[in-house]
């Protein structure tokens, strides 16, 4: 899930065409950001009682167990996601253009 997001943000940024490496650094910068808002938000749709097994399997690292847990305990995780990704990017972009006063006060 997470490669699939790294290329929505750079895509959504407007910076996939440039180098692997200068996107990387860009998207690190404000990345870590919208990654755990996403996990926080597909958590949230969690039942209380499988947040345990949820932080469980994450730690242990198995993406594909991961996928399977989410898949069937939180339909729709990945769109979930998603949304939550490009809501970071758009308030980036507008922080980034100093449109972020702007846009709280509308």
């Amino acid at each position: 899930m997470q490669d699939e997001l790294t290329t929505l943000i750079a895509k959504d940024l407007g910076i996939a065409e440039i180098p692997q490496s200068e996107q990387q650094e860009l998207i690190a910068q404000f990345g870590e950001v919208a990654l755990k808002a996403a996990t926080l938000a597909v958590v949230g749709k969690l039942a209380e009682d499988k947040r345990d097994e949820f932080a469980k399997l994450a730690e242990a690292g198995d993406g594909a167990v991961l996928k399977a847990f989410l898949d069937r305990e939180v339909p729709g995780h990945t769109d979930i996601a998603k949304a939550v990704v490009a809501e970071e990017v758009r308030r980036f972009k507008e922080f980034q253009t100093g449109d972020a006063g702007a846009a709280r006060s509308s």
